[in-house]
This record gives structure tokens, C-alpha cells and sequence, in this order.
């Protein structure tokens, strides 16, 4: 169908953005790692590395799609955020939202008796750094004012066309090797990663599969800073936690896009079975 076709062309140029920023992320989480080995984390290091020292109060920033006709995309985002915001709670924790899509704020301001919203944002169809600038601002405004101790970031996982998992990420206070992972100590490895190309088979739309492959060179261990590293580390952590912002987003967004291209896929293929069935 036409909007098939439409969500597909959007989806190779999400994945082209999301694959196109993936050198700068990895390059610069081996610049961070590096400097890490010589400083470490102390007392006075940036609070982007060594926390608040407390657990009182987490921020959730939960990533949803701005329109619907997506299958269970938002859905399941959704009910990510209430189970994890419903254990955050049973540990005596407080819990603020962050929401990012029109399809999440509206079902999170239908509730404000339940959920406390600190800020709410739109992304539409083309992520930039400007967007994830604005929700990094945000964030880093809320931690470093100590109002919250802990950051999560809830988006859907993009790995293929058909596999798509929601996961929640902490963000702040970020890994002591610069390294993305879960709240449960797993890192995510780009490599699991696939990409697609759009084909043509016997006229048909078609669509091949291929892994991905980390382009980003190694960090030479030999580069000598003339800075103070802790001054150097202070200015790039807040460029790195805007790239996993804007990572989050471009992976979120070619997930939903990937959601939609099935969900018209399946309109389609529900249609012509009820026009066999259903002659007029």
C-alpha cells in the first residue's frame, strides 16, 4: 500500500541518520574511557559521573511516538513506564516524567494524580541535535539542581525490521567506562544491530537484512591532552549524554516507523483476504 511504502522510505532514512551518528557516540565513549583509566572517579568529579550520593528521587524519560497507526509501538512504551514506575515506588523511591511524543503525554496527563510530569516535548518525523539538545537541557538542569539523583530513558530498541525491544536505559549517573547500558548492568552492543536495504524482487517490494559494522577508528592511547583531564572531561560529558539522547530518539523513531510499515502491511493483506471472502 502507499502508506507502506511511505513508513519504509521513512525508515531507511531514520536508519541512515541513527547509522550516520554512530562513529561521533563510539568515538566519543572511547575518549571518555580513556581519560577514566588515567583520572578515575573521585568526590570531585563532574556529578554526571559520581551521582548525587542519593537515591530518593528518580527521573524517567519516557519516549513515544507523536502519531498512532503503529501497532503496539506506543502501547508498549506505555506499559514499560508503569511497571518500572510501580517498582520505582514499592522501593520508596519518588518518581518524575520527562515525556517525549504526543502519544505519551497525553496518556500521562490523563493521569496526574498518578504521574508527576516535569516537562513534556514534541519531536515529530526528523530528529536533529536541536531536539535532543532541548530534552538534555532539561535533564541536566533537574540533576545537576540535585531535584533528582537518578536518570532512566525508556525507548524502544530498534534490531530489525520485526524485532524491536522497549528497554530502559540509565542515563545519569552514566558508567564509570563511558559504556551504554541498562538499568541492570547490561551494555548494549551495537553490533546487534541490523540494517535493511529496500528491494525490488519480481516487482515486489522486498527488503534485505545486513549486520552492522562499527566504522568509528580505535582511540590512540598516545594523544597527549594539554588541558587538565578533569577540565576536558567536564566539557565533553554533557556532549556525550546529548548523543545518547539523540541516539534514544533515532532508534525510537526508525522502531516506530518500523511498527507502522507492518501494521499497513497487515492492513493490507487483512483487505485483500476480505475482498476474496466478502465479493461484492
Amino acid at each position: 500500500s502507499a502508506m507502506k511504502m511511505v513508513a519504509a522510505s521513512r525508515l531507511k532514512r531514520a536508519q541512515e541518520a541513527a547509522e550516520a551518528a554512530r562513529p561521533y557516540a563510539e568515538r566519543m565513549e572511547r575518549m571518555i574511557s580513556s581519560i577514566l583509566e588515567n583520572t578515575g572517579v573521585t568526590e570531585g568529579s563532574s556529578k554526571l559521573l559520581a551521582g548525587t550520593g542519593a537515591e530518593d528521587t528518580h527521573l524517567i524519560v519516557v519516549v513515544t511516538s507523536d502519531r498512532g497507526l503503529c501497532g503496539g509501538f506506543n502501547s508498549f512504551i506505555i506499559r514499560k513506564t508503569e511497571e518500572r514506575h510501580k517498582e520505582l515506588l514499592a522501593q520508596g523511591v519518588e518518581v518524575d516524567l520527562i515525556t517525549v511524543g504526543k502519544k505519551g503525554t497525553q496518556y500521562f496527563k490523563r493521569r496526574t494524580d498518578q504521574y508527576n510530569i516535569t516537562a513534556s516535548f514534541e519531536v515529530g518525523q526528523s530528529i536533529t541535535v536541536k531536539e535532543s539538545q532541548a530534552i538534555a537541557d532539561s535533564v541536566y538542569a533537574n540533576f545537576t539542581g540535585e531535584t533528582v539523583d537518578k536518570v532512566e530513558v525508556i525507548y524502544t530498541k530498534f534490531k530489525s525490521l520485526i524485532a524491536s525491544d522497549p528497554i530502559v536505559q540509565t542515563l545519569l549517573p552514566m558508567s564509570k567506562e563511558g559504556e551504554v547500558c541498562d538499568i541492570d548492568g547490561n551494555c548494549l552492543d551495537p553490533l546487534d544491530d541490523e540494517l535493511f536495504k529496500l528491494t525490488s524482487t519480481e516487482g515486489e517490494f522486498d527488503v534485505t537484512r545486513e549486520k552492522v559494522s562499527s566504522d568509528a577508528p580505535e582511540f590512540d592511547d598516545l594523544v597527549i591532552f594539554e588541558q587538565d583531564p578533569e577540565n576536558i572531561l567536564d566539557a565533553l560529558l554533557p556532549l556525550y549524554m546529548n548523543s545518547q539522547i539523540l541516539r534514544a530518539l533515532q532508534e525510537s523513531l526508525a522502531s516506530e516507523l518500523a511498527a507502522r510499515m507492518n501494521a499497513m502491511n497487515s492492513a493490507s493483506d487483512n483487505a485483500s483476504e476480505l475482498k476474496k471472502n466478502l465479493p461484492l
